[in-house]
């Protein structure tokens, strides 16, 4: 199991490499023992063929000796027949050559050191009676002595009119030399050809390997940058394999899809966003009308035209209803302000020197501006610009409390390759953890006052723009929020 887990976790251009040359070396493997294999039948065809031959031939001299004797065709005499007939046999033809009688005993051989006496040993009775019962009178005995195959074929001899006389032997000793040699000649040249095979299928198989997997590198680069939150690019890709090219089709429908997703998911965020903002701009717009309706109630059960101070009661309930009246004007201007962005005014400008007089407005000595060059040109809105810059300022004296001794706040301007950053960094209370998630969400507030549509608004310009804003805080030492514009929008 875990062999299978670690052969998982191999990349498949690697699989692919690994089973073309495992399939080479299994297919010289198979190659090389199909030939030992020929190559034995092959020697084993050629002496069974061979003894044949020389057995044929020997039974036919044998017969030709039989024809000519002057002795009688019996059994006995075949020892007399063969006296010196059977050496010039063996010699002619190369081969050992024994006679027997009907019954297994040795009648006469061709053995030079061998005498016919009491000792020599009998044909065994089970080949006797294979002789006898097979249909060519003929039997081959195979045994391995010391390694060495031994044949020896028994038949029976016969005079003119087929009658049995005795039983012919021949021993023969296979000799694989030749065979042996030439399959080791073979092998070697084998052995060469499929060494430079492997040198040559290692390169195709890196070749193959890499070309089959190259479309599959691309589909899973692209699955990797693939996200629900930016532009998706589809792949165009014209792959040789029809599984490839289904496989690249499925994922560009998928980027289609993704991207509708995306459109019905964000008009979706953007319909519950104005939803909880419609609840609380109503919430907000309600909190004053009830102390106006009470006002109101109150004074006309305390009216009276004969009262010497109606002039100054009328007084302080106009006041009490203008005061309310404001607060109303402040959350409708606010709502406005985020309901409706004014149109992008582009105009080339210096940013540095923008926000340089932007933060003039502030009277706050601890408030710095700092920046590496004097000039950063940009294509951006003068007042939206402000804006951005103005509110994160404002959050940053705010979130400064008045009993600290030393405050700061630091305004940055930095080029960054084709962006420029604008850094707005205090040493206030920071933002509590469970806090940080919704800090742009646009009714979300930490203040005791207002209704915390100032971040949310400046993330929907920055995000106009193309740009980012991000924030990094701890807890007593401070919030900063960095900002980044394109330097060129058009």
């Amino acid at each position: 199991m875990a062999g299978f887990f670690k052969l998982e976790r191999v990349s498949l251009q690697l699989r692919i490499f690994l089973s073309m040359i495992v399939l080479i070396l299994i297919a010289s493997i198979l190659m090389a023992s199909i030939s030992i294999i020929q190559f034995k039948n092959e020697a084993k065809d050629y002496h069974q063929e061979r003894l044949e031959r020389k057995e044929s031939a020997i039974k036919e001299h044998i017969n030709y000796v039989l024809a000519n004797t002057k002795y009688a065709l019996t059994t006995g005499n075949l020892r007399y027949i063969f006296k010196d007939k059977i050496h010039e046999l063996a010699q002619i033809h190369n081969l050992e050559i024994n006679i027997y009688s009907l019954n297994g005993k040795l009648l006469k051989s061709s053995k030079a050191s061998f005498s016919v006496d009491k000792d020599a040993p009998p044909i065994p009775k089970y080949i006797i009676k294979l002789v006898q019962s097979s249909i060519d009178k003929r039997y081959v005995d195979i045994k391995n002595i010391n390694g060495v195959k031994n044949r020896s074929s028994y038949s029976q001899i016969k005079d003119a009119k087929f009658k049995p006389l005795g039983i012919l032997n021949i021993p023969y000793v296979e000799d694989d030399g030749f065979y042996e040699r030439e399959l080791q000649n073979f092998l070697i040249k084998l052995g060469q050809v499929y060494a430079l095979m492997l040198v040559i299928a290692f390169g195709l198989a890196y070749f193959l390997s890499t070309y089959i997997t190259q479309s599959l590198k691309t589909i899973s680069d692209k699955l990797s940058e693939t996200s629900l939150t930016q532009k998706n690019e589809k792949i165009v890709l014209e792959a040789n394999s029809k599984e490839i090219n289904l496989l690249i089709r499925a994922y560009n429908g998928m980027v289609d899809e993704l991207e509708e997703s995306a459109v019905k998911l964000a008009q979706s965020e953007r319909e519950d966003a104005w939803r909880e903002m419609a609840k609380q701009v109503a919430h907000e717009i309600k909190n004053p009308l009830t102390p106006m309706r009470l006002t109101v109630q109150s004074f006309q059960r305390k009216f009276d035209p004969n009262d010497p101070e109606l002039r100054q009661k009328v007084r302080d309930y106009s006041e009490t209803l203008i005061q309310q009246i404001d607060t109303m004007s402040a959350v409708a201007s606010a709502f406005s302000n985020f309901a409706s962005m004014p149109a992008q005014q582009n105009e080339t400008l210096n940013v540095v020197e923008v926000v340089e007089l932007a933060l003039d407005i502030f009277n706050e000595e601890y408030l710095h501006f700092k920046s590496e060059e004097k000039e950063i040109i940009a294509k951006i809105d003068r007042t939206q610009l402000i804006r951005i810059l103005t509110n994160l300022v404002k959050n940053a004296i705010q979130s400064i409390p008045e009993i600290q001794k030393e405050k700061g706040v630091v305004v940055t301007v930095t080029r960054r390759g084709t962006d420029v950053e604008i850094t707005v960094a205090d040493n206030g209370v920071g933002i509590e953890e469970q806090n940080s998630p919704y800090i742009f969400e646009p009714k979300f507030t930490t203040k005791s006052s207002g209704m915390g549509l100032g971040l949310g608004i400046i993330k929907n310009i920055i995000e106009n723009y193309k740009g980012t804003i991000t924030f990094a805080t701890e807890i007593g030492k401070g919030t900063c929020f960095t900002v980044t514009l394109p330097i060129l929008n058009s």
